[in-house]
């Protein structure tokens, strides 16, 4: 029996993680290079995002993930994942994390849990659907509508 070298999926995520904390610590997009990040992502990677988000849609391959990390920049002037459980280590993998944000527009400070169903297929990270609990309070923390 062969054993395969690739690394197992959560791994694989730990440290995307930790290269993403890198990236945002060196700028974040438009300051830092997205090649910290692009060697986790599968090349025809698709994040999708809520369309009531103010960054909703599809977001597809390298470029996308990179004009999304543009978008959530634009949006949050903080976004930290204060703590992230891991509910599932086998495809998809299931992660439970509790945010921190503050609303670059408006100020305003939310505190938040996302779920995440993140699948691996050969080491690379190809597909990524986080669920919020509440689009809309999302939305409206980001909105200067009512300001």
């Amino acid at each position: 029996m062969t054993e395969s070298c690739e690394p197992r999926p959560r791994v694989v995520l730990e440290r995307m993680y930790q290269a993403e904390a890198e990236y945002l610590a060196a700028g974040g997009p438009g300051a830092a290079s997205f090649t910290t990040l692009a060697p986790f992502f599968d090349p025809d990677v698709r994040l999708w995002q809520a369309d009531a988000l103010p960054y909703g849609g599809l977001w597809r391959g390298h470029d996308g993930i990179e004009q999304f990390f543009l978008a959530m920049s634009a949006t949050w002037d903080r976004f930290e994942m204060a703590e992230q459980t891991f509910l599932s280590e086998v495809d998809p993998l299931v992660v439970l994390t509790h945010v921190n944000a503050r609303s670059r527009v408006t100020g305003r400070e939310l505190s938040f849990p996302i779920l995440q169903t993140i699948t691996v297929t050969e080491g690379l990270i190809t597909e990524v659907r986080p669920f919020y609990w509440d689009t809309a309070a999302v939305a409206d923390a980001c909105s200067a509508a009512d300001r």
